[in-house]
């Protein structure tokens, strides 16, 4: 008996948490018709066969698709809206694989961390795998968070953009990686083989000299490096000061700053004090902080040596200690000026609970800054996250901080870094980068390289390949700022707040309160005003505050921290208000951002009238301090969404706070006909469908409902024939008979005289 297949349409996926990890996403039900569990392997044909591991999709969700990453649509030779044969898949374990990848991957990665990054993935020779982990569902003999630190650690923070390419597999056809598999780069070693030995290095040193400058992509902190690599880091080029955009007043104070430690000490000295030179230069995760000391040494004819603090970090107190001497007598033995450079500084020196050895390292570097010519530069992410110790007068005394890059700076940045690269003509940077919000040098560089790689699989056999406006804008679905990597991205399926059918009121509202002091904010200065700081949604349960959300995500303006109420709940002491601060903390370095708390009256209940021993009255108080915090929260809006207004606690309520109210209505029957045809956008329908008829009967029906009936009626066809095409007027009146009304008359009476006391 052959094995059941099916054939599907092609749509990408919209989850980053699926991207490049060897999964494809079938609706529950497909995956019953060919017999699979979830996380099985199956074979996809389109123009190429490949194979890869089946998990189940929503089951709201279109049954008629597959969806798959852009590598994995690469491998199929289709793109969006193609159709594939699906069936179970035969795979064997491997023996052995071979693959090929670049020239920086290849010398930096052992096939033993190879190997733990293709554990639990299916492989097909001539496919493309990426680095990422298979962490959706982790296979025996697999450590998720290890292998990530060993991949981060030895090609730096844009591993996860590293291609593949199978060259061979023992047995042919699908394999599956397992810890007992022989993984080799093709022409170099192999799992399990003896690899030559490196000579001692002074692990977590790099001396970087100054060189002319060439337009690369060093926006990005260099990795730690051998001694026996230092010459090919000493050739390494550094980009110009000009071309450092948005870092241009940091960069004045440093060279000013060096320029009188290193060339004027005599000016100093007549001035009755010394050369002593000390900096704390914080900024966010990517932002380029070394690169900008690098940048301003080499102007100023200045050696760097740079120690990664999270590399010694690690080591024993004594091995550590003796790896920072060991960099500042690098510094320090010759005679030409040098800065020592540590990097993460608060990795060796946190603020809470400093090691012992903090004590040695504040002294070595004390001693180390009356030596002249000799500076230190030591850069964080957040200035208070490091040791205040660091402060003191002869230590680091001055203080540099690097913003999050702006629209403007986006733009430039984006011109620095594709300026050597091929590009079609009408090519704008202007749309990329006000669809990055967030993003920093190293963001826009790994946007860069997977534009180019989209670009390249585009034109494969094209002698002189380009980058297209398409390849930017595609690659904005697979890159996430730094400042995201650790929070959910809320689904936004390509909505707009075009795609909100009616509700004209309330787009106004949210398009004032939030996009307005992103578009136009040269009009609230000349106004002299301050935009809204929070918007409270409020209407009846599948009324589609969720849906409004998810479309202002949609405009790709902001960055948005979707959490809700009840999540932020801790039963122990302090835990709830941590994650309030904590959540504010990370909106502030995503900025522009909006923070949605979604069933806000869990989170926020009037005060006094709970029985969780003050819990919820210490979130309240967590929340006003944010909202009024000494610090006014810059391009951060909070949208809160409840069904129960009356139970929020009034104080979030007043002016400066959750200040405007707009209340989400029940879809009236237009409203419930754009309902009807957006849920149905990818849904064939029957010529004898008439969604506006078939509206004006569904009084009660909220925009879930709507949408529900759409998915109903999908399913009911499907049951009929799995090889169906289409919806008919017939499956949508069954649907009905399934998916029944669920708005409450009494609530919606109530949420209507709330609304009227409001006016």
């Amino acid at each position: 008996m052959s094995a059941p297949q099916i054939t599907l349409t092609v749509r990408h996926t919209p989850s980053v948490l699926d991207s490049r990890r060897g999964v494809v996403r079938l609706h529950p039900e497909v995956l019953d018709a060919l017999g699979l569990m979830a996380w099985d392997a199956v074979r996809v044909t389109g123009a190429r066969v490949s194979s890869a591991l089946a998990a189940p999709s929503d089951a709201e969700g279109v049954p008629g698709v597959i969806l798959v990453d852009d590598v994995t649509m690469s491998n199929l030779g289709v793109t969006e809206g193609s159709e594939v044969v699906v069936a179970p898949a035969e795979v064997s374990a491997a023996k052995t694989v071979t693959v090929a990848g670049s020239r920086i991957a290849s010398v930096s990665l052992s096939p033993h961390t190879l190997r733990l990054a293709l554990i639990g993935k299916v492989l097909t020779v001539g496919d493309a795998v990426s680095l990422l982990p298979q962490d959706l569902a982790p296979a025996p003999g697999s450590d998720v968070p290890a292998v990530r630190g060993q991949l981060s650690r030895a090609i730096g923070m844009t591993w996860t953009n590293e291609l593949l390419t199978v060259t061979a597999t023992e047995p042919s056809g699908p394999v599956a990686v397992g810890p007992s598999t022989v993984v080799s780069w093709r022409g170099g070693a192999r799992t399990g083989e003896t690899e030559p030995a490196a000579a001692p290095a002074r692990a977590g040193t790099t001396l970087v000299r100054s060189t002319p400058a060439t337009p690369h992509e060093d926006f990005i902190d260099a990795e730690i490096v051998e001694d026996e690599q230092i010459e090919e880091v000493a050739e390494e080029s550094v980009p110009p000061l000009s071309d450092l955009a948005g870092s241009e007043s940091a960069a004045r104070k440093l060279a000013e700053w060096f320029d009188l430690a290193f060339h004027r000490p005599e000016l100093l000295a007549k001035l009755g004090t010394s050369a002593h030179l000390g900096v704390l230069l914080s900024g966010p995760e990517g932002v380029g902080k070394a690169t900008l000391v690098r940048a301003v040494a080499q102007a100023e004819k200045v050696r760097v040596v740079t120690l990664a603090a999270p590399n010694i970090a690690v080591l024993d107190p004594n091995v550590a200690a003796a790896r920072l001497r060991e960099a500042i007598e690098q510094a320090t033995r010759d005679e030409d000026p040098a800065v020592l450079m540590i990097t993460d500084i608060d990795a060796l020196l946190p603020a809470s609970q400093p090691p012992p050895l903090a004590t040695v390292v504040l002294d070595d570097l004390r001693k180390a800054l009356r030596s002249k010519g000799f500076a230190v530069v030591a850069t964080t992410g957040r200035a208070e996250s490091a040791d205040p110790r660091l402060r003191a007068a002869d230590l680091l005394d001055r203080e540099l901080g690097l913003p999050l890059p702006d629209s403007k700076t986006r733009t430039e940045l984006l011109r620095v870094l594709l300026r050597e690269a091929p590009l079609e003509a009408g090519v704008d940077v202007g749309p990329i980068a006000e669809r990055t919000p967030g993003f920093v040098a190293a963001d826009l560089i790994a946007l860069r390289r997977d534009a180019a790689l989209r670009a390249a699989l585009r034109q494969r056999d094209v002698d002189e390949p380009r980058i297209s406006q398409q390849d930017l804008l595609d690659a904005l679905t697979t890159v996430r700022p730094i400042s995201m990597s650790t929070s959910d991205n809320l689904a936004t399926g390509g909505l707009t707040l075009d795609d909100v059918g009616n509700m004209i009121d309330v787009k106004q509202s949210l398009t004032e309160a939030v996009l307005w002091p992103l578009r136009y904010p040269d009009s609230f200065a000349r106004l002299g005003v301050d935009p809204p700081r929070g918007v409270l949604l409020y209407g009846p349960p599948g009324g589609g505050k969720t849906f409004l959300v998810r479309a202002l995500a949609g405009t790709g303006a902001l960055n948005v921290f979707a959490v809700k109420g009840a999540e932020l709940m801790d039963k122990w002491v302090g835990e709830s208000e941590r994650a309030v601060r904590e959540l504010f903390r990370r909106a502030a370095e995503a900025a522009p951002s909006l923070i949605f708390l979604d069933e806000i009256d869990a989170l926020a209940p009037r005060r006094g009238q709970s029985s969780d021993s003050g819990v919820s009255d210490r979130v309240v108080a967590a929340l006003l301090t944010e909202l009024d915090g000494v610090e006014p929260m810059r391009e951060v809006v909070v949208l809160g969404a409840t069904n129960r207004p009356e139970l929020v606690d009034p104080a979030l309520l007043r002016p400066g706070r959750l200040e405007r109210r707009v209340y989400v209505p029940p879809p009236d029957a237009h409203a419930r006909e754009a309902i009807l045809a957006a849920s149905a956008k990818n849904t064939p329908l029957a010529s004898d469908v008439d969604l506006a008829a078939y509206a004006a009967t569904l009084d009660g029906y909220s925009a879930a409902d709507c949408a529900a009936l759409i998915r109903e009626a999908a399913l009911t066809a499907m049951r009929e024939s799995l090889e169906a095409k289409e919806v008919t007027a017939a499956h949508l009146a069954k649907a009905a008979k399934t998916v029944r009304p669920s708005l409450d008359p009494a609530q919606l009476a109530a949420l209507e005289a709330y609304a009227q006391n409001q006016v």
